[in-house]
This record gives C-alpha cells, sequence and structure tokens, in this order.
C-alpha cells in the first residue's frame, strides 16, 4: 500500500506540472517508428549544426523543479505519456501552452527531465510536410520548420522560421531565441514581398540580430533581385521595425540636372514629434549654387481635427554665373490644410484651406511638376471660424480670412478679415400658436452685417509694410423685410424692403486743377457712412401639362412644367451724397460739370444717383417622359420608367422703365438636353438682342427687324459637356455594384491638394523623386483577368460663339480628354490631352506609363512637345520602409523657351 501510494503521489505531481488529462477512448495504433526514430538523431543534429550554441550540453536526467506556471497540452488524434523516458508526444494539431507562450504543431515531444520541447511538422499521405509548427509569445509570431524550446532558459533553436515585422518578412536557416525580445538569424534572408519563399527581391545575411518591434541588426548584407545576387551589398546594415512613427534620416536623391548640374534632392530628417504631429525637413542642392528647403508635417487629433501644412521655398539659378542665359528666380509656396471633426463641437467649426506663394511657383520649381496648378491661373485660400448662439432668433458669427490670386497678372486680393453676423428670421405678427396666415402674419425681418478689410497687392510688395498702405475698411449692415402671401389660389406672391447701412473709414475728395489740367484726389480720413432702400415683388406660379398616348405605347407620357415670374424693383436716386466740380473749357470748348460722390473708391462703392425702375421676367421649363422599359415581365407601373427630355430651359429678360431707350436687356436663354440618362448632357446658354446696330457697332434704339434683320440677333452662344464612361458601364448591374464598393476616388492626393484634377483631365502630377506609393495593381490574381480589361475615359467639350459687335465668329471651340487603361493586371497606361479646333493643335498632352512588379514599381511620365516637354522615369520599392532603394532619371523641360 506504501508503494502504491508513491505510485499514486508521483502521477498526480506528473499530471499537475503538465495539465494533462485523462482521454475517454483507447489510443490509436498509429506508426510514430519513423518520427519516434529519427526524433533524437534529428534534435542532436540540429542542436550540432551550430557550433558552440547549444540549448542542453547533458542530457543527464536531473532532479525536477516546479515549472513556473502550467503547462498545459493537447492533441487531437494521439497523446501518449512515457514515464519510462519520461516523455510526452503528441500528434495531430498538437498544442503546448506556456504561461504567455503558445507552441502549434503536427507533432510535440516535451522531455519532462530537460525541460524542453521539440515541435515539428507531419508528412501525410502524399508526402508533404504539413502542420509546421508556429510560436507565438505575446503579439509576436513565428513560423519555422521545427523548433527546440527550453521551459527553464526560456531559450529556443528554430529552424528556417518566418516571422514579419514591421512590414518586413524575414526568414532564417537556424534561428536562436535568447529571450522574448532578443533573436539570433544566421544565413537568414529578409523581404517586404508578400511571399519571402518566392520573393522576387530580398537582402540576405549571413548573421542578423533581430529585436521584434525594435530593429534588425546585420553584417554584411546583399541584395537579390530573382535570388540573382547583385554588386549592391553593405558592410552593415539597420533596419528599424515598428509600426509606430520613429525618427531618422531621409536618404537624398542624386542626379544630373543640364541646367543646373548634379544634385541631391529630397534629402532631410523626419522628425517623429508625437503620436499626433511629426515633421519632415527636406532639401535640395544642385552644383551651380540653386538650393529648395520644403518643411512638412501632418497632425491628427482624433475626434477633433487634422490637417496638413507644408512650406516650400527654392533659390533657382539657370546656367552659371557670367553666362548670357544666367538667371535667378526665387519662389515659394505655403499650404495649409485644416479640418474639424464635426464631433468636436457642434456649435462652433475652424477650417482651413490655404494655397498662396509666389505666382510663378508651379511654372518654375524644379522638384514640383503639378500640371493642375500650371493650367490653372488663380490661387485661393480660406480660413475660416464660425459660430452658432443657441436661442431664438438665431444667431451665426462667421470671421474668415482669404486670399484670391491671379498667377498671370501677378495681382493678389486678400481681406484680413472678413467679419459676418446675423439674426435669424423674426416674425413680430405671427400668432403664438398654430400656422402664419396672410401678408400680415408673413412679415419677417433679418439683420446682417458684414465688415471687411480687404487689401489689394502684388507679389513683389506681398508681406512687405507697403502692401497695407492701401488697405480698404468698411461695412455693410443690412436689414431686409419681407413677407410672401398667395392671391387666387395659385399665384405665390412676395414682396420685400431693403435697408442698407454703409460705413467707411475714408472717402475721397475731387477738385480739377485749372493748372495741371487734372483731377486731383484727395484721402480723408475719419469715420463717415450713408444709408439706402429700395422695394421688390414679385408673382409666380406653376403650370402643369401632361399628354397621354396611352399604356400600351412606347411611351406612355410626356409632362410639361412651366414656372413663369414677374418682379419688380424699384430704387430712388440717393443725390444727396454727390457733390460737383467744374471742368473748365479749353480752346472754345463749354465747361463741364461732373458729379462726384466722396464714397467713390471706397470698399463697398457709391450709392446709386439715379432713379431706377425695372421689371424682369423670367421662365422656366422642364419636360419629362414616361416610357417602356425592355423587360417585357413586368406588370402594372413598374413596366414605365422616368426620362428627362429637357432640363431647366430657360428665358429671362429685363425691362427699364427709368431710361429713355434701348429699355429691353438681351434676352438670356440657357437649358440642359440629356443625351445619355444620368451620363451625359449638353449644356448651352445663349444671349438674343432685339436691339440693332449701327454703323460702328454700338446698340441703337431701333428695332434689329425694323433694321431689315431678323427678330432677334444671336450676340453670344456657348455649348459645352463632359462625359465620363468605364469599362463598368457595360457591365451587369451587380458586378458594377460589386466595382463601386471596390473604387473610390482618392480627393487627398498631392495633385487635388494643389489644385488638379481627381480625373487627370489636366495631367496627373508628381512630386520629383518621390512618386505616389500607394498606386498600384488592385486587381486579384486569382481573377480571371481576360474577363474584363478595366478602362475609362474622360471628355470636356466647350464652344463659344461671338457676334455681340458683328464678330460671327467662334472665339473658342476645344475638346479635352483623358483615359487610362490596365492592359494587364500590373500594366498601366494613360494620356490626358486635348485639341483646340479653333486653333488646330493640341493642347498640353502628358503620356503616363506605369508598372507593377510586385514589391517594385516602375512608372514614366512623358511630355512629347510643348513648352513644357520633358520626361521623368522612377523604380523603386513600394514599401516605404525601402523607399531609398529606388533609381530615378528625369529630363527637366527647357525653361529658356518660356
Amino acid at each position: 500500500m506504501r508503494t502504491n501510494l508513491l505510485y499514486i503521489l508521483f502521477g498526480i505531481g506528473f499530471l499537475f506540472n503538465f495539465g494533462l488529462y485523462a482521454q475517454e477512448k483507447e489510443p490509436q495504433k498509429v506508426d510514430f517508428g519513423y518520427l519516434i526514430k529519427n526524433e533524437a538523431d534529428s534534435i542532436t543534429q540540429r542542436i550540432k549544426y551550430v557550433i558552440g550554441d547549444t540549448l542542453v550540453q547533458n542530457k543527464t536526467i536531473k532532479k525536477r523543479e516546479v515549472l513556473t506556471d502550467i503547462v498545459d497540452a493537447y492533441a487531437k488524434d494521439y497523446k501518449r505519456l512515457s514515464r519510462k523516458t519520461d516523455k510526452m508526444y503528441l500528434f495531430n494539431e498538437a498544442v503546448v501552452e506556456y504561461g504567455d507562450m503558445t507552441i502549434n504543431a503536427g507533432w510535440i515531444i516535451v522531455d519532462n527531465s530537460t525541460k524542453e520541447v521539440f515541435a515539428s511538422g507531419i508528412i501525410d499521405s502524399t508526402g508533404a510536410y504539413t502542420q509546421a509548427p508556429t510560436f507565438k509569445q505575446g503579439e509576436n509570431l513565428v513560423e519555422p520548420d521545427s523548433l527546440i524550446f527550453n521551459f527553464d532558459s526560456k531559450k529556443a533553436l528554430v529552424f528556417n522560421s518566418r516571422t514579419e515585422q514591421g512590414g518586413f518578412k524575414v526568414k532564417g536557416e537556424i534561428s536562436k531565441r535568447q529571450n522574448d525580445s532578443i533573436y539570433y538569424l544566421a544565413n537568414a534572408k529578409f523581404t517586404t514581398a508578400e511571399n519571402i519563399d518566392d520573393a522576387d527581391y530580398y537582402f540576405f545575411a549571413r548573421k542578423i540580430k533581430f529585436v521584434p518591434d525594435s530593429k534588425i541588426v546585420t553584417g554584411f548584407v546583399n541584395m537579390y533581385i530573382a535570388d540573382v545576387p547583385t554588386p549592391l551589398g553593405l558592410p552593415f546594415g539597420y533596419f528599424p521595425l515598428t509600426d509606430k512613427q520613429a525618427s531618422g534620416f531621409i536618404i537624398p536623391s542624386y542626379g544630373e540636372n543640364r541646367n543646373r548640374g548634379f544634385f541631391l534632392m529630397n534629402g532631410g530628417y523626419y522628425f517623429a514629434i508625437s503620436d499626433y504631429v511629426d515633421l519632415a525637413v527636406l532639401g535640395d542642392y544642385y552644383t551651380n549654387g540653386s538650393y529648395g528647403l520644403r518643411l512638412e508635417s501632418d497632425y491628427n487629433v482624433r475626434y477633433r481635427f487634422n490637417g496638413n501644412v507644408a512650406f516650400r521655398y527654392e533659390k533657382l539659378l539657370l546656367e552659371e554665373r557670367g553666362f548670357p542665359n544666367f538667371s535667378e528666380t526665387t519662389v515659394y509656396n505655403l499650404r495649409w490644410s485644416h479640418n474639424q471633426d464635426q464631433k468636436a463641437n457642434p456649435s462652433s467649426r475652424f477650417s482651413a484651406s490655404v494655397n498662396l506663394g509666389s505666382s510663378d511657383y508651379y511654372q518654375q520649381s524644379v522638384n514640383q511638376n503639378n500640371t493642375g496648378n500650371f493650367l490653372n491661373n488663380t490661387l485661393n485660400s480660406s480660413v475660416t471660424y464660425s459660430k452658432t448662439f443657441e436661442g431664438e432668433p438665431a444667431m451665426n458669427l462667421n470671421i474668415s480670412a482669404t486670399h484670391n490670386q491671379n498667377t498671370n497678372t501677378e495681382v493678389i486680393n486678400l481681406t484680413l478679415p472678413t467679419l459676418q453676423f446675423s439674426i435669424g428670421r423674426v416674425f413680430p405678427f405671427a400668432p403664438k400658436t398654430g400656422s402664419k396666415k396672410g401678408a400680415i402674419q408673413n412679415i419677417n425681418l433679418q439683420y446682417n452685417v458684414r465688415a471687411e478689410n480687404r487689401i489689394t497687392t502684388t507679389d513683389s510688395l506681398f508681406f512687405r509694410p507697403e502692401m497695407f498702405e492701401g488697405a480698404d475698411v468698411g461695412a455693410r449692415h443690412t436689414i431686409p423685410i419681407s413677407t410672401n402671401f398667395k392671391i387666387f389660389e395659385h399665384f405665390s406672391v412676395s414682396a420685400g424692403m431693403n435697408y442698407n447701412e454703409v460705413w467707411t473709414l475714408k472717402t475721397f475728395d475731387q477738385q480739377f486743377d485749372e493748372q495741371l489740367r487734372n483731377v486731383r484726389r484727395d484721402t480723408i480720413n475719419g469715420f463717415d457712412s450713408y444709408r439706402t432702400y429700395n422695394f421688390s415683388t414679385s408673382v409666380g406660379t406653376t403650370v402643369y401639362g401632361m399628354f397621354n398616348f396611352g399604356d400600351d405605347k412606347k411611351i406612355k407620357a410626356v409632362r410639361h412644367v412651366m414656372r413663369p415670374s414677374v418682379s419688380y424693383n424699384i430704387s430712388p436716386a440717393f443725390d444727396q451724397y454727390y457733390d460737383e466740380y467744374t471742368r473748365t473749357g479749353i480752346a472754345g470748348l463749354e465747361d463741364e460739370v461732373v458729379e462726384f460722390s466722396r464714397f467713390e473708391g471706397t470698399l463697398n462703392g457709391a450709392p446709386g444717383n439715379n432713379f431706377a425702375s425695372s421689371m424682369s421676367f423670367n421662365l422656366t421649363n422642364d419636360i419629362e417622359a414616361k416610357v417602356r422599359k425592355k423587360d417585357s415581365t413586368l406588370t402594372g407601373d413598374e413596366r414605365f420608367k422616368k426620362i428627362s427630355l429637357l432640363n431647366n430651359f430657360g428665358l429671362s429678360t429685363n425691362y427699364n422703365f427709368a431710361v429713355d431707350s434701348l429699355q429691353l436687356s438681351p434676352i438670356s436663354v440657357r437649358g440642359t438636353l440629356p443625351i445619355v440618362q444620368d451620363k451625359l448632357a449638353i449644356n448651352f446658354l445663349g444671349t438674343l438682342d432685339v436691339y440693332a446696330l449701327n454703323s460702328n457697332n454700338r446698340r441703337i434704339s431701333t428695332l434689329n427687324i425694323n433694321n431689315g434683320g431678323s427678330l432677334f440677333r444671336l450676340t453670344r452662344a456657348n455649348a459645352s459637356f463632359s462625359y465620363s464612361f468605364s469599362n463598368k458601364d457595360f457591365q451587369k448591374d451587380e458586378e458594377k455594384k460589386g466595382e463601386e464598393e471596390k473604387d473610390e476616388e482618392e480627393y487627398d492626393s498631392e495633385s487635388y491638394r494643389n489644385g488638379g484634377r481627381p480625373d487627370d483631365l489636366f495631367g496627373s502630377s508628381e512630386m520629383m523623386n518621390r512618386p505616389d506609393r500607394d498606386k498600384g495593381s488592385k486587381n486579384d490574381e486569382n481573377e480571371r483577368y481576360n474577363y474584363a480589361i478595366p478602362w475609362n475615359l474622360n471628355l470636356a467639350y466647350t464652344m463659344t460663339y461671338s457676334n455681340n459687335a458683328r464678330q460671327d465668329e467662334i472665339s473658342s471651340h476645344s475638346l479635352m480628354f483623358s483615359g487610362d487603361l490596365e492592359l494587364s493586371p500590373t500594366w498601366n497606361v494613360g494620356i490626358s490631352s486635348g485639341y483646340d479646333i479653333k486653333n488646330k493643335g493640341f493642347t498640353f498632352t502628358q503620356l503616363r506609363f506605369a508598372k507593377d512588379l510586385k514589391s517594385w514599381q516602375m512608372s514614366f511620365n512623358w511630355t512629347p512637345f510643348g513648352v513644357r516637354k520633358s520626361w521623368f522615369f522612377f523604380i523603386g520599392i513600394k514599401s516605404s520602409i525601402l523607399q531609398d532603394v529606388k533609381y530615378d532619371r528625369n529630363r527637366e523641360r527647357d525653361r529658356t523657351l518660356q
């Protein structure tokens, strides 16, 4: 009994240490002869493979020690405990768990005497090696062919391990796990390719120190492409591994520019300031003395705000000093985008969209090639803060600073700042309960004020004290009073009066200088104001017309909707704000009395000194049809669908009662003609004049029909359309829906931020030597690609006819187009161009070629002709970790042609 008791205690202790549980069925008779026979030899051979690096020097059974944690072991098919060898054998989907360490494998042996675990895969009936082990500790996962782990030392030998860290995939022939944070690898390769066993490129090193989530430190490292060694090698290597941002140097690109010599481009330092903001400092240098500096920063505070800011400065020298073509140019650009999360503060909002700098920055910059802004001659900026005050009536405050810059004229308009405040509608005569009825109860009034500090300057004076000398400061207060009601049940009538009060801080006095024979204009500083008012009323209705053809017809019905309206406006003359000066005549000419207002030239201008009384007419038409669908199985109203035949076809004009001639304004005609429903529509507009022209091509108070012409004289017309279509338009509805869920337009690209278009109609843009690495093949390699080749085409057409002074000519006529075609899942070609039909020549043309080389990206952009004739070639690794492994060449456009 005593002997049995010892055996019982020993068995309980062994089960406690290894967490074993009795199986309800008898173990299956599986032939493990091959695995068991070679298990000891395999361990011995693999230990001896690494000279001087063994986990266990002596396999003599030691005195058992209690482990620091429970060891749990599971297996699907077989789990056997051998008391003789003090080992446990697990087969098929075996698992061993010890603390935060988990080993999964097809075949596991636990040696209780040495505190070691051996794990490997198994060979299935086809001879394939399956269920290779996985070793996981915390968040780190290693996938070897086999491994040995010691519970006491927590060291491991891992054979043919595979792991992924920080975007790198690492495979080591032999790995030694020093502790839970340091691994040593022999004969290892690492890459960013998807499949490390069949990588298109990798780096090979004989010795590696691998610290998960931190770094890879290597000895001599050599680059292989398609398993072929290249001359690219380093005596040692350091590769950071972290999912978090980290500070570090940015290696510059090098090359040669035909106008500026050799260069180093886009080199600098990246500062990982915090989890919310970063900063990149980049620079360029050319051997002829040209240089550039760029500061770029992104920031993001979740649920509050996000944005980015970039400042670019370049000093560009063309040729060498002393040469006849030498020139020196300084350009800069500031771009800032800020967005506030709507959840941050529902009652207030701050936003910014800034793009300002030298007018010729996008034309002269060497590093930035932005086609969108090169073709766009305006730069715009806006910084806005708005606040809504709750309560009745509602009040809104808006403070903004705006910037508008014409890059052709170099004129800059600024408002620093603009303040707007408004009080919502107040109905003083509305009933306390129930709806408002009649003209009295619907009387309402508002209050608005707009105050501005407007500055007009040029590039040469921008950011200098002189730019503030001509600032205009003023404010306009507006109180609109209006009401609305119905007459005869079908006519809606509105009537209103506007009261305006204008404030200014300076006015201008004018006098005629007899000696100099010109007008002297004196500035009078100080507060001044004027008040104006006007009255307006309008009446309108909606008329519906329906033409039914029957359910058995292809066109069931046509509906015509007309919206006519007539409005009348009257405004008195405010002569009290006008003065006079006399221009004396010379050589017998009579003196001339000139009226002027001291408010002329101020921010809000001068009030009108002419009585105005006019009536306006407007008619809008919409025509729709209900047509039969092609599907003959449908019944009832489902058989028909609505289509638009004519949208917003309108006629409008104005008749001025206060003038004695040319009372009727030209008639404006506008509309939209749908060609392809929801895809293509032609927009047209025109101007018809009833008055004739004299011999000097000036309008006279004679009807054109009474002057031997037609009833109307067409003075201007324009037709335009834009059309985008792709292979998706020819797919079935379910296929099209799936594609729409996959593809989304990227409006946060470098091109779009700088004023380009997301459809690349004016060409795409690229930062020299730093292409967009996120662009690549979006196709699944497992899909049958030849089922539908992706393509898209964008068209924009416009034509303008001018005849206001008998020109009778087409003043502009052009067609713009852009398209992209995926020749294969990895080949993309694109073009952006246009044709000026009037001048018979191509507009800016760009050809694009891109090749997805799995882990690599290759692109070639070519502008074959024009003042921006150039090309740009790039090939490099996609991963941002190895973005400096690249080759690029470009031919800059010839700036002497500009």
